[in-house]
């Protein structure tokens, strides 16, 4: 298959072309730094948030680690990883051809309870956010998302508009990502879920569990639940 000219490659595409191009070459080597976040952007004209995405997907893609405070590196390439990577949902949506919307249920501080402390690493009865969202594609519920952050990792969370913005979209912008870790299951939803959702109680989805690591600070955990009619998980594996 020809490969797509570079000058028809979207903004953040261009990025990337150009990253692995230098890895893929061995102009940079395994542990190399790559160009900062400010270089990239003012070297191809584009915003913080192309260079991001581009860096976020070769980093899924297994090319690249990156490291809050540090910057970012060309990755061991014996390695193997999961291409199977954090993925803001507006962006799956909208790469389908298709219209993202979402509806916020909840946005607020809560008092975290013993055992979400303990997964948060926060002390119990402290402030944690809780946001809970519908994810819609073309007006069709495809996710419900119940999502706790911990304030120390993004303290602008709740000042953020969801119905523009994704929650996964401002977690990746104000609190970098430098580990995450998931499990997905079959599961019945709950009556709350399924409502939500506009399914049958009895309806299989799937459940993925997700914690999110940015730093020093466990970021975030997320409950997203999906209806098995409409939504399905794909991935590959690299050596």
């Amino acid at each position: 298959m020809a490969s797509i000219p570079p000058r028809v490659l979207p903004a953040y595409g261009k990025v990337k072309a150009f990253i692995k191009k230098r890895i893929s070459t061995g102009i940079w080597k395994p542990g190399d730094s790559v160009p900062s976040e400010s270089v990239l952007m003012v070297q191809f004209g584009v915003s913080r948030m192309t260079v991001n995405r581009a860096l976020r997907e070769l980093m899924g893609e297994g090319l690249v680690t990156r490291v809050q405070g540090s910057g970012t590196f060309v990755a061991e390439l014996h390695r193997i990883s999961s291409t199977l990577s954090i993925r803001d949902i507006h962006e799956v949506v909208v790469e389908r051809g298709h219209i993202h919307t979402a509806r916020v249920l909840l946005a607020a501080a809560e008092n975290a309870s013993a055992d979400l402390a303990r997964t948060l690493g926060l002390s119990s009865g402290g402030p944690v956010f809780h946001t809970i969202l519908i994810h819609l594609e073309n007006g069709v519920p495809i996710q419900y998302e119940d999502r706790y952050v911990n304030p120390a990792a993004a303290p602008r969370y709740l000042e953020t508009d969801f119905t523009r913005i994704t929650p996964t979209h401002h977690l990746l912008e104000e609190a970098p990502l430098t580990e995450a870790s998931y499990s997905i299951e079959a599961c019945l939803p709950s009556a709350l879920e399924a409502k939500h959702l506009e399914i049958k109680s009895g309806e299989a989805c799937l459940a993925m569990m997700r914690r999110t690591v940015s730093g020093a600070n466990i970021a975030s955990v997320a409950r997203l639940v999906y209806p098995g009619s409409r939504y399905s998980f794909a991935g590959k594996f690299q050596a």
